[in-house]
């Protein structure tokens, strides 16, 4: 009698979130909002940290007109646009077109790399010119900020390429495990968001 009312019951769905948390969201993905918050904290001191040491240096070079704000525009718009790509690539995957999600996430890392490249000779040009990280409190706060956020653009370059090259490799990067690719495009949206800010502050704002 007991085993008819058992088969009787509906099944239990299991696993609808692989780690679900009190929250409703896959602890990964709380995990990643998280880090992304405490990350938050981490640039606002920089930019913080910026603001109130830049135009106190002693000796120059000093921010103003020392920028070239066409170039650094132009490194913006691919950053910008490397947001969209990413969107392109997380749709791919989510409708299980691996070639669209392939195209889209190489597509990524690749305007991420230009971003490092433009960033990379921006800080050339300024070694040249004289600013380097000990030449005056401009130079220092600039570089750790500037130079902070290149290092988490880079690791988001590495994590993207990741992604690609474990695409090939099933069951590593599939429509249902999309939420992986999930959490690399929260990684690269924040990263995106910053770098506006930095520029605006940095480039466009104090400068003036």
């Amino acid at each position: 009698m007991a085993a008819q009312q058992d088969a009787a019951r509906p099944p239990i769905q299991q696993n609808i979130i692989e780690h679900p948390t009190s929250t409703g969201l896959d602890s990964r993905k709380l995990a990643m909002w998280c880090f992304l918050a405490s990350d938050c904290m981490f640039f606002g001191s920089l930019i913080t940290a910026y603001l109130v040491s830049h135009n106190r240096a002693a000796v120059p070079p000093y921010p103003q007109g020392f920028f070239d704000i066409p170039f650094t525009s132009v490194s913006a718009f691919v950053l910008l646009m490397s947001s969209v790509a990413m969107v392109l690539a997380l749709a791919g995957i989510q409708k299980g077109d691996l070639r669209r999600f392939r195209i889209w996430i190489v597509s990524t890392a690749l305007l991420g790399l230009i971003f490092l490249g433009g960033q990379i000779y921006e800080f050339t040009e300024f070694h040249h010119e004289g600013l380097r990280l000990s030449t005056n409190l401009f130079g220092s706060a600039f570089y750790t900020l500037t130079g902070f956020h290149g290092a988490h653009v880079t690791v988001g370059v590495i994590w993207l390429f990741s992604l690609f090259f474990a695409s090939f490799r099933a069951p590593l990067v599939t429509k249902e495990k999309a939420l992986n690719v999930e959490i690399a495009g929260l990684y690269w949206h924040f990263v995106d968001i910053v770098w506006i800010i930095i520029f605006a502050v940095v480039y466009l704002i104090e400068p003036i």
